[in-house]
């Protein structure tokens, strides 16, 4: 049975894609290469022994997309395809929506002619907005979100949930927290275009000179060393629990409504602060940093209650936060290494 992976050569889409090799599933990727690199495709072949089948084109071309699902017996979907860098997406909104929301619309006019269901979406924490308890949960109340890509996530979730209940399909909502550190082999990590969004690619960018120094958005939060926190999972564990939701999805043979909601955390809050310093002790290098005013769209704190997902799919985060930014950090050397 073959798996549409969207997205699939991306962060979390290649180390997803791994895993659903090494379970014995056909993969076919869709990946328009905009924040990802063809050389992934021959690393996860390197990795698994199998070199799954690619497309490189954007998935707002519909008649490209039908075209693979003409040539493949689709199975299910693990939707990665999306832009999410947080504070770019306050500045060009429009292409946000656009990307995100029309991309994912075109993959469910596929679904909904050919009859398939098990549809996975790479959905975020970033859905609940500033949530007023900790930790979170999947009753916790959605609130607007501070972002626009976090809209985008939301409104995802709202189109699949409508789709599910129309057509009668199986669908399974993962809202991942902070996914960190890269694949043991070191081929595989996370490869941000241009200056890093996210943490921990700035952080080791740093700590190998790429960049002079680390920005810290904002030191005057209400939390214990005033630098926001959030819950870091290691990226090989958040792709075994995809693997298990499409196990969970495929095995209900059932023909009825399923919609299935999982926050992928680890249950633990950790700040920026507290990150770097853990790195610095992983990895035994030094990590200079500036304290910056606060980014738009950022929360003050958020991290997971993961029971749900340790109940129902047998999951949970099982790797450190020291050795994830260990695994971080051979990434790097890795990168440098390609570029020397």
């Amino acid at each position: 049975m073959a798996i549409l992976v969207t997205g699939g050569l991306g962060y979390i889409g290649s180390h997803t894609v791994v895993e659903l090799i090494n379970n014995g599933f056909e993969v076919v990727i869709v990946d328009d290469l905009s924040n990802s690199e063809k050389f992934i495709l021959n690393n996860i072949e390197e990795i698994t022994g199998k070199k799954p089948i690619f497309y490189p084109f954007d998935l707002k071309r519909k008649e490209l997309l039908n075209q693979v699902f003409d040539a493949h017996q689709i199975d299910g979907c693990i939707n990665f395809a999306a832009s999410k860098a947080v504070g770019e997406s306050q500045v060009i909104p429009v292409d946000y929506y656009e990307n995100n929301l029309f991309s994912l619309i075109n993959i469910l006019q596929e679904f909904k002619t050919r009859g398939i269901s098990n549809f996975i979406f790479s959905s975020s924490c970033t859905v609940y907005g500033q949530a007023d308890s900790m930790p979170i949960d999947e009753n916790t109340p959605l609130k607007m979100p501070e972002s626009v890509y976090g809209k985008t996530k939301q409104m995802g979730e709202e189109i699949l949930i409508d789709f599910a209940k129309a057509y009668h399909r199986k669908i399974t909502l993962l809202r991942y927290f902070n996914p960190i550190g890269a694949h043991p082999s070191a081929i595989i990590g996370e490869l941000p275009i241009g200056i890093p969004n996210n943490l921990v690619p700035y952080v080791t960018q740093t700590a190998a000179g790429v960049r002079e120094k680390l920005s810290i958005w904002g030191d005057d939060y209400p939390t214990e060393d005033g630098t926001a926190v959030r819950d870091y999972i290691y990226v090989v564990d958040l792709a075994k629990a995809h693997v298990a939701a499409l196990k969970k999805l495929m095995e209900n043979k059932s023909e009825e409504t399923m919609i299935d909601i999982y926050n992928l955390g680890t249950g633990k809050g950790s700040s920026v602060l507290e990150v770097v310093k853990a790195f610095e002790r992983a990895n035994g290098v030094h990590v200079p940093y500036q304290i910056c005013d606060r980014r738009e769209g950022d929360i003050t704190i958020a991290y997971a209650n993961p029971a749900k997902a340790e109940k129902e799919l047998g999951w949970k985060s099982e790797t450190s936060l020291e050795e994830s930014l260990r695994t971080t950090w051979e990434w790097q050397k890795y990168l440098n290494s390609r570029n020397s």
